[in-house]
C-alpha cells in the first residue's frame, strides 16, 4: 500500500500561529502532527508516501525531507489551491498509479494507530474502507449511514443527523476512486468532496465498509483541538529525565525532561513535557503543559499550554492557563495592574503584562 497525507490547507482557524507556520507543524506533546501521521504509516508498514502540499510546501518540505528519518520515500504533489480532498486524489494519481492506498489528514491525532485498519483492508476485497468515530455533535461532521455493516450513505454536516458516526479524515481505497473523482461535480463551495466520490463508489455497486474507531480521535483545526490532542498525548507519555533537575526541584507523575533541559528550583507537575535546553527556574508548570525546545520559564506558572520553541516567560505572577503561545513570543512584567491572562499569540509576538503592584 502506499500513503497519501493531506497538507495542503491554510489553517485560518489557528491565526495567527499559521501566519508564520504550517498548521499541520505545530506541535503536540513537542513533535508536529504532521510528522505523527507519517509515524502513524510507517508503523502500519506503508512507506512509500506523498504529501498534497499547498501554500506552506517550501516549509513542509524543509521540515520533513525525504523521509529518510523515518526510513521512507516521502515524495510531494503540489495542489494549486483547496480545491478539495477528492480533488487531491485525483491529481495524485501518478503518484497512487493501480496501488491500494490510505489518505490521511496532516493535522489528525488518532490513538493506537492503524494497523489493524491496514491488516483488515488489505486481507479484503474491499474498495474502500472509512474510518468512522462517535461524536456527539455530528451536525458538525460527514456523516455516514450503515446497513449490515456496509456503508449506505454519507451526508455532510446534516441538519438533523442519520447517524452519529462521524468521518474522521482516514480513507482506505483501491483505483477504483478514480472513477469515483472523475464522475463527480464541484460542490457548492467550488471543491470535489471525497463525501461524493464515496457515495458514488456507494450507489454504482462497489464495497465500502466502515471501521468504526473506539479510542480517541481529535481534528487539531482549532486551538482548544490543539490543546485537546496535547492533553491526551501528554498523558501516554512514558516519564523520562534526559536532563537536569536540581535537588531543589520536584517532578509529579509522567514527566518528560528532553535532553539538555534545566529545571531549577521548581515544580513540574505532569503530565507534562519540557523540550530540548529549555530553562524552567523558580516556576511552576502545571499538566497537560508541552514547552518546545530553546525556551526559558522564570518566576511564573504555566499550566494546560502548548508553549513554542524560543519562548521566554518572565516573571508573570498569574498563571498562565489554556494558551498556545507562538515561536519567539517573549511575555514579561509590566508595571500597570492585570485583569486577566489567556493568550494565544503568533511568531514573534511580544506582551508585556500588568502587575499588581500599586
Amino acid at each position: 500500500m502506499k500513503g497519501l497525507i493531506l497538507s495542503g490547507g491554510k489553517g485560518t482557524r489557528l491565526r495567527p500561529i499559521t501566519y508564520t507556520r504550517a498548521k499541520q507543524l505545530v506541535p503536540v506533546a513537542n513533535k508536529p502532527v504532521l510528522f505523527r501521521v507519517v509515524d502513524t504509516l510507517v508503523e502500519a508498514g506503508i512507506t512509500e508516501l506523498a504529501i498534497v502540499v499547498g501554500d506552506t510546501a517550501d516549509e513542509i518540505k524543509e521540515a520533513v525531507g525525504d523521509g529518510s528519518r523515518w526510513q521512507a520515500q516521502i515524495s510531494y504533489i503540489h495542489q494549486e489551491a483547496p480545491l478539495g480532498l477528492a480533488h487531491a486524489v485525483k491529481i495524485s494519481r501518478d503518484f497512487l498509479q493501480d496501488d491500494k492506498f490510505v489518505m490521511f489528514l496532516g493535522d489528525n491525532v488518532i490513538e493506537g494507530g492503524i494497523v489493524p485498519l491496514v491488516q483488515q483492508f488489505t486481507s479484503r476485497d474491499w474498495n474502500a474502507q472509512v474510518v468512522l468515530t462517535r461524536v456527539e455533535n455530528p451536525e458538525q461532521f460527514g456523516v455516514a449511514v450503515l446497513e449490515e455493516g456496509r456503508i449506505v450513505r454519507l451526508v455532510e454536516k446534516p441538519r438533523q443527523p442519520p447517524s452519529n458516526l462521524a468521518l474522521v479524515g482516514i480513507y482506505m481505497f483501491d483505483p477504483h476512486i478514480f472513477e469515483a473523482v472523475e464522475a463527480i461535480q464541484p460542490s457548492w463551495r467550488g471543491e470535489l468532496e471525497i463525501t461524493d466520490a464515496i457515495q458514488y463508489l456507494v450507489e454504482n455497486g462497489y464495497t465500502v465498509y466502515p471501521y468504526v474507531h473506539e479510542g480517541w480521535w481529535i481534528d487539531t483545526g482549532k486551538m482548544e483541538d490543539m490543546l485537546d490532542a496535547n492533553r491526551l498525548v501528554v498523558e501516554e507519555m512514558e516519564p523520562r529525565n534526559e536532563g537536569y533537575v536540581d535537588s531543589d526541584s520536584r517532578l509529579h507523575g509522567r514527566v518528560v525532561i528532553e535532553e539538555g533541559a534545566e529545571i531549577i528550583n521548581s515544580v513540574i507537575r505532569g503530565p507534562a513535557i519540557i523540550g530540548e535546553y529549555s530553562r524552567i527556574v523558580n516556576s511552576y508548570v502545571g499538566p497537560f503543559t508541552s514547552i518546545y525546545h530553546h525556551c526559558e520559564i522564570v518566576d511564573s506558572e504555566v499550566e494546560h499550554c502548548i508553549i513554542l520553541e524560543h519562548c521566554q516567560i518572565l516573571q508573570i505572577d498569574h498563571r498562565i492557563e489554556d494558551s498556545l503561545i507562538g515561536r519567539h513570543v517573549e511575555i514579561c512584567r509590566s508595571p500597570l495592574k492585570p485583569r486577566a491572562l489567556k493568550f494565544m499569540l503568533g511568531d514573534y509576538s511580544k506582551v508585556g503584562v500588568l502587575s499588581n503592584s500599586r
